[in-house]
């Protein structure tokens, strides 16, 4: 049965006033021409109001180089928003992200916090707005009906999931320090909407948050398995669709995310993947609990077309940090 939506309508999707740092100034490696940069800073999947992923945004950022956007990233030490006119025909906006270290392809996190940021300044070109990523087309819809706190989805593609070789997932267990037996009987895998994620499902949440990161070894594993970041996970209750899961990136520049989207998005297809959850619409909540104890919540509908997984819903509420 195709999947109906009752909100928002997006048919064919699938186929084609926050805190400021006014006064910053910023000066690019090698270029001595200094500007101001309004930088504006949300918090991104909060949940009861606390918590969620702080992140820089700019929501007019076209003059701007590409240097002077990573250099903003350092600066706050977070990943960053930029927002510039459409490079192309077809598109309201183009967004570019920048982590400390490089730029990114797709944030999923940074996408709906630009998106509320520009609903909650009055600008946003409409409900339903295109946007291209370096990772290709994204859709957002934006419930406008509040303007102090406009509701955000975006789509991202179908997920594809991979088992990981034996010589894979003892890489990933030296990695993370943990026993054969703290995994659940499932296989660890990569999975990919937007940027591939490794998902490893753990049999306990208290040993999911017990864990602590080296950043070289993170990013070594991460390498050799062609992954962007390890993405630990437990079952908080199947009946409820409710997860815990943490996000160690490979090269970002920091050594744990708060809370990110495309990771979720990849983790959900595994779920389905591993007959976590049922075939349905019904939404999928990830919480995420780094070392600095901001608790997150990230929300994911998965869309169906004929029984066959199409794409899914990423949302999650924004507040000003």
């Amino acid at each position: 049965m195709p999947w109906r939506m009752r909100r928002p309508a997006f048919d064919g999707w699938h186929r084609s006033g926050a805190n400021r740092t006014p006064g910053y100034f910023i000066e690019a490696a090698g270029d001595h021409n200094v500007r101001p940069a309004q930088i504006e800073i949300v918090n991104v999947f909060t949940h009861n109001g606390q918590g969620g992923n702080p992140c820089p945004i700019m929501v007019d950022a076209s003059e701007l180089s590409s240097e002077e956007m990573r250099a903003i990233a350092a600066h706050h030490g977070h990943e960053s928003a930029f927002v510039t006119a459409a490079l192309s025909e077809g598109f309201d906006y183009t967004f570019r992200f920048y982590v400390p270290r490089h730029e990114m392809e797709m944030c999923g996190h940074a996408t709906i916090g630009a998106l509320w940021l520009l609903a909650a300044q009055g600008v946003l070109k409409g409900p339903h707005v295109r946007i291209d990523t370096r990772s290709g087309p994204v859709s957002g819809f934006v419930d406008l009906v509040s303007r102090d706190n406009p509701s955000v989805e975006i789509t991202q593609p179908a997920g594809r999931v991979f088992d990981l070789s034996r010589d894979g997932e003892a890489e990933v267990l030296r990695t993370l320090g943990l026993a054969r037996a703290d995994p659940l009987d499932l296989p660890i895998q990569n999975a990919i909407t937007s940027r591939v994620k490794t998902l490893i499902p753990m049999r306990l949440v208290e040993r999911l948050n017990a864990l602590d990161m080296n950043t070289a070894l993170i990013e070594a594993c991460c390498t050799r398995i062609g992954s962007t970041g390890l993405y630990p996970y437990a079952i908080e209750s199947r009946d409820k669709r409710t997860f815990e899961a943490r996000q160690f990136p490979k090269s970002s520049g920091y050594p744990e995310d708060a809370a990110t989207g495309i990771a979720a998005t990849a983790l959900s297809f595994g779920l389905l993947r591993n007959a976590l959850i049922d075939a349905n619409d019904a939404p999928i909540r990830s919480a995420a609990r780094p070392n600095d104890g901001r608790l997150s919540e990230i929300r994911v509908r998965l869309g169906f077309s004929g029984g066959r997984a199409i794409g899914c819903l990423l949302g999650g509420t924004v507040g000003r940090a």
